[in-house]
C-alpha cells in the first residue's frame, strides 16, 4: 500500500498537469477565435474568385489553359497538411491515416508527397515514400506568402508535365468539437462552365450580370487561374490551423477534466489510508495498554 507521502505527490504532480492543461486549453481557445476568423474570411472569397471565373468563361468562350489540361495521371502529387505539435487529439492521426490510404489505393502510380506540418513530416520520414517538399513550423505566423510559393511551385511542375495530378489532404473545420479529413484534387482545375439559364437566385443573378472587363476576358481568365489555385492551398492551410486548435482545446478540456476525476480519486484513496493508519495506531495504543 503507498504511503501518505506518496500520495500527496502524485496529487501534487496530477494538480500540476491539469494547471498546464487548462493553460493549454485557453491558449488554444484564444488563437482558435483568431483562426476561426480567418478560415471564415477565406471560404466566400474563394467561391466569389469562382463566380468570377465562371462568368470569364461564359464571356471568353472554350479556353486552353495548362492548368485545366488533363492527362493519364501517371505521377501524383499529395499535399498532406499536419500540425507542428501534438497534444491535439486525433488531428494528426486522421491525416496521416488519410495520407496512407490514399497511397494505397495510388499504388500504381508514381506519388510523391509535400509535407505540411511537423508531425507529418517526422512520420513519413521514417517511411518508404518519395518526399518532394518539407514545409514545417509555418502555421505559428501563417501568411498568403507561404501558399504563394507553394502554388508556385505546384503550377511549375505541372505545366512542366513534371506531375500530372495534385491532390490535398487536410482537416476542414466543421466545428470546435468537429472536424472533417477532406482529400480533395487541386490539379488539374475543373472547367468552369457558365450558370445555365435555368438557375435560380443568387447564381442565376449573378450570370445576367453584365462586367466591363478593362482587358480582354481571355487575358484575365488565363491570369485568375493561377490565383484560384493560390487561393485554394491558402483556404485549406486556414482550415488545417483552425481544426487543429480546436482540436487541442477540445483535448485540453477533456484532459483537465480527467485530472480533476484522478486528483478526486486519489484524495479518496489518501483519506483511506491515513483513517487506515490512525487506526493501527489507535489498536497499537490499545494493546499496549491492555498488555501492560
Amino acid at each position: 500500500m503507498p504511503s501518505l507521502i506518496d500520495m500527496r505527490r502524485r496529487i501534487r504532480s496530477v494538480r500540476n498537469t491539469q494547471q498546464i492543461t487548462k493553460a493549454m486549453k485557453m491558449i488554444s481557445a484564444a488563437r482558435l477565435r483568431r483562426a476561426q476568423e480567418r478560415a471564415f474570411n477565406a471560404r466566400p472569397y474563394a467561391g466569389l474568385i469562382k463566380e468570377v471565373l465562371e462568368s470569364l468563361s461564359a464571356r471568353s468562350g472554350a479556353q486552353q489553359h495548362p492548368l485545366l489540361a488533363r492527362r493519364q495521371q501517371e505521377k501524383i502529387l499529395a499535399l498532406a497538411l499536419t500540425g507542428d505539435r501534438g497534444l491535439c487529439g486525433a488531428f494528426n492521426t486522421n491525416i496521416i491515416r488519410a495520407t496512407e490510404r490514399f497511397l494505397a489505393e495510388h499504388g500504381q502510380q508514381q506519388v510523391e508527397m509535400a509535407l505540411i506540418g511537423r508531425k507529418g513530416r517526422d512520420y513519413f520520414r521514417r517511411r518508404r515514400v518519395h518526399i518532394r517538399r518539407e514545409m514545417a513550423g509555418i502555421f505559428a505566423k501563417l501568411d498568403y506568402g507561404h501558399a504563394r510559393e507553394l502554388a508556385g511551385e505546384v503550377i511549375a511542375s505541372y505545366t512542366d508535365q513534371s506531375i500530372d495530378g495534385v491532390f490535398l489532404i487536410y482537416n476542414e473545420f466543421k466545428s470546435v468539437i468537429s472536424q472533417r479529413v477532406v482529400v480533395e484534387q487541386l490539379l488539374p482545375l475543373e472547367e468552369f462552365r457558365a450558370v445555365s439559364a435555368s438557375a435560380t437566385g443568387a447564381a442565376a443573378a449573378a450570370a445576367e450580370v453584365d462586367y466591363l472587363y478593362e482587358q480582354p476576358p481571355q487575358d484575365i481568365y488565363a491570369s485568375l487561374l493561377p490565383k484560384y489555385v493560390e487561393v485554394q492551398i491558402f483556404r485549406a492551410l486556414l482550415e488545417s490551423g483552425a481544426a487543429e486548435h480546436a482540436a487541442r482545446m477540445t483535448a485540453m478540456d477533456s484532459a483537465t477534466s480527467n485530472a480533476g476525476e484522478m486528483i478526486d480519486n486519489l484524495t479518496l484513496t489518501m483519506n483511506r489510508i491515513r483513517q487506515a493508519t490512525i487506526t493501527k495506531e489507535l489498536i497499537e495504543v490499545v494493546s499496549g495498554a491492555a498488555a501492560q
